[in-house]
């Protein structure tokens, strides 16, 4: 009944999803798959997380899209998410779900979803709000001003942005969790805005470093992209490992140890 009950909801939530161009074909159909077995293997404590990080992050992706296309040309990836960016976004819920399921101690396993949830989703409010900031973003290292949408740039209202989503996962944590069990777990809303907030700035960090950037040779800019203005871009600095989705890999996978260690 669990695994009939999360497909049909995911199948639901994924087909208008994809109906509002929040997924792609291919995100669609990863999404139907990790909400089923989110559900399966836990419950609405663990499902309900994995909703509210996907419908406020779609929200917001469509929130004043024409003010921000200029920025998000610059990105790898658009709002609609593919299955990698579902899988470098969920991956790691599935991975502690079936932790808790298969071996045990679920509060230690549920922390760290709470930290990996709040670190995508501080990542992602910080970057749909971010670009919309009307001082130009500074470099994470040099505190030098540079060009919104440059990897490695924060913002004042970004990193504001980046503490609510943390918060946010924080409070639905301790919603779902008085729904499931009755309990009002307060210390879950430490755990999502220290594990929003730290793993949005590895993001930014590993963003300035390793991820790889190319220069669009036509108008100049500094992009994800490998073709910009209609042309291949060149590389100019990072490694060919290091995308967009396996920076979010890495960065929510330090948000969930941290939510664990505040633990």
């Amino acid at each position: 009944m669990d695994f009939l009950i999360g497909f049909v909801g995911s199948l639901l939530i994924s087909g208008v999803a994809y109906w509002k161009r929040s997924l792609s074909a291919s995100g669609a159909a990863a999404a139907i798959l990790l909400g089923t077995l989110m559900y399966a293997l836990g419950d609405i404590r663990w499902y309900g997380l994995l909703i509210a990080f996907f419908v406020s992050s779609s929200l917001l992706s469509h929130r004043k899209k024409e003010a921000k296309r200029e920025v998000e040309n610059l990105f790898a990836k658009t709002g609609t998410r593919d299955w990698l960016q579902v899988a470098a976004n969920g991956g790691l819920g599935l991975v502690a779900v079936s932790g808790a399921f298969f071996l045990g101690r679920e509060e230690m396993w549920y922390a760290f979803y709470i930290g990996v949830m709040a670190a995508v989703t501080s990542d992602t409010w910080a970057t749909e709000i971010g670009v919309l900031a009307r001082r130009k973003p500074r470099h994470i290292f040099t505190w030098r001003e540079v060009e919104p949408g440059t990897s490695g740039g924060i913002s004042g209202l970004g990193f504001f942005a980046s503490l609510l989503g943390g918060i946010f996962i924080g409070v639905m944590a301790i919603l779902f969790t008085w729904l499931a069990e009755g309990e009002f777990p307060l210390l879950y809303l430490v755990g999502g805005a220290l594990g929003g907030l730290t793993g949005s700035l590895v993001d930014s960090a590993i963003g300035a470093t390793w991820q790889q950037m190319y220069r669009c040779e036509a108008c100049g800019k500094g992009t994800e992209r490998t073709e910009h203005c209609q042309q291949p871009t060149r590389v100019m600095r990072g490694y060919a490992w290091c995308t967009n989705d396996m920076v979010n890999l890495m960065a929510s996978l330090i948000g969930g140890l941290v939510a664990v260690w505040w633990r």
